[in-house]
């Protein structure tokens, strides 16, 4: 059965399991298109809609092979990540654990690594926006001493006038403009924050249950240990009791052997006598 190109066309209810190095790839390019869109510019990433962003995910594992459709590649995406972020059971007894977590854990990683390089390109382009401010400032507290000065103005000075009035409008609005941008680098902080404390919690989460896991195979092996020592005494304690039946039953054979040979030479020595 083969899925449909994309995320329509023909659709068939049966869908075919995901293999080990499908999932391998999938992962690796949904990798690949972050990297691609953190390399590009930053309109252009965010111009990608999901629905592109999925196309060219299944587009990528169609020329390695793999016919899959957007949409599954999506709902297979977020099981995935489902299982990454521990929203499903990580309880070692009942095996239900996250096979993909190094291939995934490298792709948070590095996308945890392009959002702080933005933030500080953020950083880098505030600053620039800020020396500007205070030179509208310095400009706008020089006009407002001349306007204090010159309370007459004349006909040829009315065009100086206007040319300082729309360079205060100017000052206004890249004063508002590095406002607004204060306010998205906040936003950006507080993301990358909460997403590397969410990281940390995760790492020690599953730290913990390996943990716990080795501690339950050094327990488990412990027991074996002494298992098979007690079965290896019980071992040895039968083949010791058959060395003895053994010995027993040999000696009683020599015994009836040197009866019966001790009759037959008493017989022999009658008959030898009577003759």
């Amino acid at each position: 059965m083969e899925a449909g190109v994309g995320g329509g066309g023909f659709r068939d209810e049966r869908v075919p399991p995901w293999g080990t190095q499908e999932t391998r790839e999938l992962i690796a390019a949904r990798g690949e298109l972050e990297r691609e869109a953190a390399a590009a510019s930053a309109g252009a990433a965010a111009s990608r809609s999901a629905k592109t962003l999925w196309e060219a995910v299944a587009a990528r594992l169609r020329a390695r092979g793999y016919r899959r459709t957007a949409d599954q590649c999506k709902c297979k995406w977020k099981n995935l990540v489902n299982r990454y972020k521990g929203k499903e059971t990580s309880n070692p007894e009942n095996g239900r654990q996250c096979p993909f977590f190094e291939e995934l854990h490298a792709v948070f990683t590095e996308r945890a690594r392009n959002m702080q390089r933005e933030l500080l390109q953020s950083e880098s382009g505030a600053s620039v926006k800020m020396k500007l401010k205070r030179t509208s400032d310095d400009r706008s507290s020089g006009e407002s001493d001349d306007e204090e000065d010159e309370v007459e103005v004349s006909e040829d000075e009315k065009p100086m006038r206007s040319r300082k009035r729309k360079a205060g409008d100017k000052g206004q609005q890249l004063r508002r403009t590095v406002e607004n941008s204060n306010t998205g680098r906040s936003s950006i902080r507080d993301l990358l924050h909460d997403f590397l404390v969410q990281q940390q919690h995760m790492d020690i989460q599953w730290r913990e249950v390996m943990e716990r896991r080795a501690q339950e195979r050094l327990v488990f092996e412990q027991e074996w240990r002494r298992s098979m020592q007690k079965l290896e005494q019980e071992r040895l304690m039968l083949e010791h009791s058959w060395m003895e039946r053994e010995e027993q039953r040999r000696m009683r054979e020599e015994a009836r052997a040197q009866k019966r040979d001790s009759l037959l030479t008493t017989l022999l020595n009658k008959l030898l006598q009577d003759l």
